[in-house]
């Protein structure tokens, strides 16, 4: 048994989804994945690949971080999108004009904005995660790649069924050409909300049993990968075509920063996606 599946841990760096290397009916190699805290250049307490240039490590270590796993796929950082993280359920469409945004400086990264996709190729697509849910969408009929940002926030916000409804109704996605990953974040055992977060769970249009476990009076364990599950199953997505990975940044730590279990001193890892000419 994969104990990274979806992903593949191919170099002690990477975790690749390995599903979606295959080329697509547009000759285009799709690249995605996850990166892990090992590998980078950073010191404590970002030790050592730390992909994120607000957390206040030196902006010249996490250059060189980023260079590195793009230089891993021979992708130019310069081609590579970032985005300023926001909480929120933005999804914004990325095309050549975007290349380098935010690769190197922070303050020129797309601006609030928690999900990016693309149909462009050698356009790569990168967010920063410390315990939130990454979520990767796919459709190899219209070569749509896209990436979200799903903290408790973004999930009740539902920024998943944001991303599944602009390549519906803009880009001519059919439901059943899109699929998903939901990467390695917080698990349910290890993410305990209280009240304030339960009653915007509450509020949402799916049925959250199934993520949600009460241990208190006023106090649940929320899986923040299952609700993002349910929501995309509610989008239209079929349970074949979501794929979701078993991995926690909390319990994990030879792995992954956690901003939980680091008390919010730590680095990022980053998601990212893109196409390649085959």
């Amino acid at each position: 048994m994969n104990t990274y599946h979806p992903f593949s841990l191919t170099t002690p760096s990477t975790l690749m989804i390995q599903d979606w290397t295959q080329t697509n009916q547009n000759n285009r190699e799709v690249i995605a994945g996850f990166t892990t805290k090992n590998g980078g250049v950073s010191q404590k307490p970002f030790e050592s690949l730390n992909t994120g240039l607000h957390v206040h490590d030196k902006d010249a270590d996490v250059v060189k971080n980023r260079e590195y796993i793009a230089d891993m796929f021979n992708i130019d950082l310069q081609s590579w999108v970032f985005a300023d993280q926001t909480h929120d359920n933005r999804v914004q469409k990325v095309t050549q004009r975007d290349r380098g945004k935010g690769a190197r400086e922070y303050h020129t990264a797309l601006k609030a904005t928690d999900g990016l996709y693309t149909n462009e190729k050698n356009v790569f697509l990168a967010l920063c995660f410390a315990d939130c849910v990454p979520l990767f969408f796919y459709d190899p009929v219209k070569s749509l790649v896209g990436v979200a940002h799903a903290g408790w926030k973004g999930t009740v916000k539902q920024i998943g069924r944001e991303m599944v409804k602009q390549w519906t109704e803009q880009e001519g996605s059919n439901l059943s050409d899109i699929y998903a990953v939901i990467g390695p974040s917080i698990s349910g055992a290890c993410y305990t909300v209280d009240d304030r977060v339960m009653d915007a769970v509450r509020a949402l249009p799916v049925s959250a049993e199934r993520a949600v476990n009460q241990t208190a009076q006023a106090q649940y364990q929320l899986d923040l990968k299952e609700l993002n599950r349910l929501i995309l199953i509610d989008s239209g997505l079929a349970n074949e075509q979501i794929s979701v990975s078993g991995l926690c940044t909390e319990s994990e730590p030879s792995l992954f920063y956690s901003h939980r279990r680091d008390q919010g001193k730590t680095g990022r890892m980053m998601s990212f996606i893109g196409m390649k000419e085959a």
